[in-house]
């Protein structure tokens, strides 16, 4: 049950990091900015990157649990 409620976590946080990176800019680095700007590039593609990997981890741990339940 552990692996299906994250793989659903990391799946949900993966496709919001994949389809709106400007929220995680908002939550973890806009505070940082003494001029509010928007995130550069970079970030962007990064944040996206990183949504990726984290969706495919949780579809990883989804197919684990599945495997395991046999």
């Amino acid at each position: 049950m552990k692996d299906l409620l994250l793989g659903i976590f990391l799946i949900v946080f993966g496709l919001i990091m994949i389809l709106n990176p400007s929220i995680i800019w908002v939550i973890s680095e806009s505070w940082k900015s003494s001029t509010y700007s928007e995130p550069s590039n970079l970030y962007i593609f990064s944040t996206r990157f990183g949504g990726i990997m984290m969706t495919l981890a949780g579809i990883g741990s989804m197919v684990v649990y599945f495997l395991s339940k046999k």
